[in-house]
C-alpha cells in the first residue's frame, strides 16, 4: 500500500510539471493566422470513371487541375456458366460473375483561391 502511495504522489507531481511546459511551448495560432488569412485554399477531389462525367463545369467555375491519375476499373460485369453442363436457371450455384467491360478511372485534384 505504501508504494502505491508513493508511485500515485509522484504521477501527481511530475504531472503538474509536464502541464506547465505544455502550456509554455504552445505555438501561437494567431500570427499563423493572420499571416494566411490573405490565402484561403479550396481543395477538391473528383473521379470519373469508365468515361462517364467530365471535369469542365468546375474549370469553368475556377477550378484549377493540381494533379491527375488513373486508376483501371471494372466498367460491367457478365454472368457465365461454369461449364458445358450447367444450366443457371436452373442452378444458381454454377454460375460464375466475371468482367465484361473494363475501362479507366481518372482521379483529377482540384484546387481553388
Amino acid at each position: 500500500m505504501k508504494y502505491f502511495r508513493l508511485i500515485f504522489i509522484t504521477l501527481l507531481l511530475t504531472s503538474c510539471s509536464v502541464k506547465d511546459y505544455l502550456i509554455q511551448t504552445k505555438p501561437n495560432k494567431e500570427n499563423n493566422i493572420k499571416s494566411n488569412s490573405n490565402k484561403i485554399n479550396k481543395k477538391l477531389e473528383i473521379s470519373i470513371s469508365c468515361g462517364k462525367g467530365s471535369i469542365d463545369k468546375f474549370i469553368s467555375e475556377g477550378w484549377v487541375v493540381k494533379n491527375k491519375y488513373s486508376e483501371e476499373k471494372i466498367c460491367s460485369w457478365k454472368s457465365v456458366p461454369a461449364n458445358n453442363k450447367c444450366d443457371m436457371n436452373l442452378d444458381k450455384g454454377c454460375k460464375i460473375t466475371k468482367p465484361d467491360k473494363i475501362g479507366v478511372e481518372v482521379f483529377y485534384l482540384l484546387e481553388k483561391y
